[in-house]
């Protein structure tokens, strides 16, 4: 089988995982079906996008190599404004990072984003710079040697500030002001937000996921990620997670010391977003790509202790258990690419320029595949980012395309990529095809996670 590495995140002091890359293309809004829907063109997005008071906001690549912030009207699509945009500590295997977008009051937002100082170049050389969502005004800024990049929590803005020095810590500004109002020592990545809450990934030899009020920082529950999945966890292999109704649903992939030549733990398992007790565990199993969230449609292979791969089970977030299978024995021998139709009522294997496979959940049946159609990854050979100032190994985020799995050839879209995949942001879901263009249809009500989490 093809190997397709992880696209979540590596720890800090090694390379982890390569994102996969990318899929996109122009523009035009118009209306169909009553959801609103459009394609911008004029950006090249590398990142994800992100959504606050109707701009959508997401890191771009230039012609020329250098990165920008550009911001979009999420109700027609037209660019707004567009800012040079930085790398500054983060790691590859993390991807590019995208911008953070924080509403502050009914209508109105900020997006901060990482952005070089005129004329600096290398670490302490960059800055976070926060803007007027819709006009681009900048706000104020604040100067960064390395950081991961800024995310929203709830109301705030958290950012992960000098994460190549032994001073790292996690900041929470406020978001008008850029004051701080608390922070916590090491390297910290937010995984869940709401008003009054944020669980953050405490990045250690001994990872912790841990909750915090938001407006004090005052710890809510902590819980050693070992203790809800087994010792000897490393997050260099990579690490996602996805909300799932009252539940945090997270997943480490296994990761194996050229030195010591041992796998450490992997698996997925759930928590209480509300006290951090442990709801159930899946140990020994790797998550597969592409997927949905783990808070969505997790989807996994079991690996025995020999490193044997086992057949492949779709779970349900919500209790752990499977909810379809395959066996070993029914998977189609080399040379396929995994795909999914758009309810994942359904698991295939593309094999490129010939017949596939197809297998229905839950039943674990094959399925004819003439007329059948699924999604998979546009390329599974990305090319890294032609990034200006020296940075290497990033690449674009992935995207998906649709594919004839009777004759492993690609088929015209019948409509957008799954909701599995997107996910949505205030009722959007948004994309980028494999040009680089910006896609998006209002087609949901509300947010619910995507592959990306």
């Amino acid at each position: 089988m093809p190997v397709f590495r992880p696209l979540t995140k590596p720890a800090l002091a090694l390379a982890g995982v390569l994102a996969l890359a990318a899929c996109s293309t122009s523009r035009a809004a118009t209306e169909q079906a009553h959801h609103a829907t459009w394609r911008n063109a004029e950006v090249n997005a590398v990142s994800k996008a992100v959504v606050a008071a109707g701009v959508a906001a997401v890191t771009s690549l230039r012609p020329d190599g250098s990165l920008e912030t550009a911001a979009l009207d999420l109700a027609g699509g037209k660019r707004l404004w567009a800012h040079p945009a930085a790398i500054a500590g983060r790691l590859p295997g993390m991807g590019v990072q995208a911008p953070a977008a924080v509403e502050t009051s009914p209508g109105h937002a900020i997006v901060a984003a990482v952005a070089p100082k005129p004329g600096g170049h290398g670490a302490g050389n960059a800055a976070l710079v926060a803007h007027d969502a819709r006009t681009g005004r900048p706000l104020w800024s604040r100067p960064v040697h390395s950081t991961f990049g800024p995310q929203r929590c709830g109301r705030l803005l958290c950012l992960s500030e000098n994460t190549a020095l032994s001073s790292a810590r996690l900041v929470v500004l406020d978001p008008l002001t850029g004051a701080v109002r608390w922070k916590e020592p090491g390297i910290a990545e937010v995984e869940w937000s709401d008003a009054a809450r944020v669980v953050m990934l405490h990045l250690a030899g001994h990872p912790v996921l841990a909750a915090h009020d938001l407006a004090t920082g005052r710890p809510v529950w902590r819980l050693p990620v070992e203790r809800a999945l087994a010792p000897g966890v490393d997050l260099s292999g990579g690490w996602a997670f996805g909300a799932s109704g009252g539940d945090l649903v997270g997943y480490v992939a296994p990761y194996t010391n050229p030195k010591q030549h041992k796998t450490s733990s992997f698996g997925l398992f759930s928590v209480k977003l509300a006290d951090g007790t442990v709801n159930w565990l899946r140990p020994s199993v790797v998550r597969v790509y592409p997927s949905g969230s783990p808070g969505y449609a997790p989807v996994v292979r079991p690996v025995d202790e020999h490193g044997q791969y086992g057949g492949f089970a779709r779970l349900d977030p919500g209790s752990g258990r499977v909810v379809g299978q395959i066996t070993a024995g029914q998977v189609p021998g080399a040379g396929w690419w995994l795909a999914f139709p758009g309810d994942m009522a359904r698991l295939d294997f593309l094999k490129p320029g010939g017949a596939g496979a197809a297998f229905e959940l839950p039943s674990g049946r094959a399925a004819p595949v003439q007329g059948r159609r699924g999604w998979s990854f546009c390329v599974t050979d990305p090319k890294p980012l032609p990034l200006a100032g020296g940075a290497r190994g990033f690449y674009s985020v992935a995207s998906l395309c649709e594919f004839d799995l009777a004759t492993g050839r690609r088929a015209p879209a019948a409509g957008p990529p799954p909701a599995w995949f997107t996910g949505s942001q205030d009722g959007w879901r948004l994309w980028r095809d494999e040009n680089g263009a910006v896609n998006a249809v209002q087609d949901a009500t509300g947010s619910a996670p995507g592959m990306y989490g």
